[in-house]
């Protein structure tokens, strides 16, 4: 597995099609939500991802990340996807641990902000994230932020 970390400018063609291919996949057509994947933020992220040695066009673990102001007061993490074949392998958790050292590295800060499914409260928790605010519903689908200091 090789980890790449790009801006918007900096992406090929394919690496962006790959990209939206697994984050379409998983948001849009298995978690059944109908929603503007494109939402303009692709521009100003840096995109943090993981890709198959063997097979450089399959993303395996995928995140945005934003610093402080591009999406909330805090440096933020979104569009957290792992491919489904490689989830319970401890991919996921990697993913959030590396995405937490890039924010570190990149912004010299430690604060961050995510807006989770509430179903996986436990899972940022571990990294230890806390819940901030009430549930609310974005697409159809119970969320709540979280913040890590």
């Amino acid at each position: 597995m090789q980890w790449k970390l790009k801006k918007y400018k900096q992406l090929t063609v394919e690496e962006f099609h790959d990209i939206l291919q697994l984050r379409i996949n998983v948001f849009v057509v298995e978690q059944n939500c109908p929603y503007p994947e494109l939402d303009g933020k692709d521009k100003i992220a840096f995109h943090f991802y993981a890709v198959a040695e063997e097979n450089p066009s399959q993303i395996l673990a995928y995140t945005r990340l934003f610093k402080r102001g591009d999406y909330y007061k805090q440096s933020a993490i979104g569009r957290v996807v792992v491919h489904p074949k490689f989830r319970r392998t401890g991919l996921g958790h990697e993913l959030i641990k590396r995405s937490i050292l890039q924010i570190n590295n990149l912004f010299q800060t430690s604060e961050i902000k995510i807006g989770a499914q509430t179903y996986l409260k436990k899972f940022y928790e571990t990294h230890k994230f806390y819940k901030v605010g009430e549930e609310y519903l974005e697409d159809g689908i119970p969320h709540i932020y979280m913040i890590k200091d």
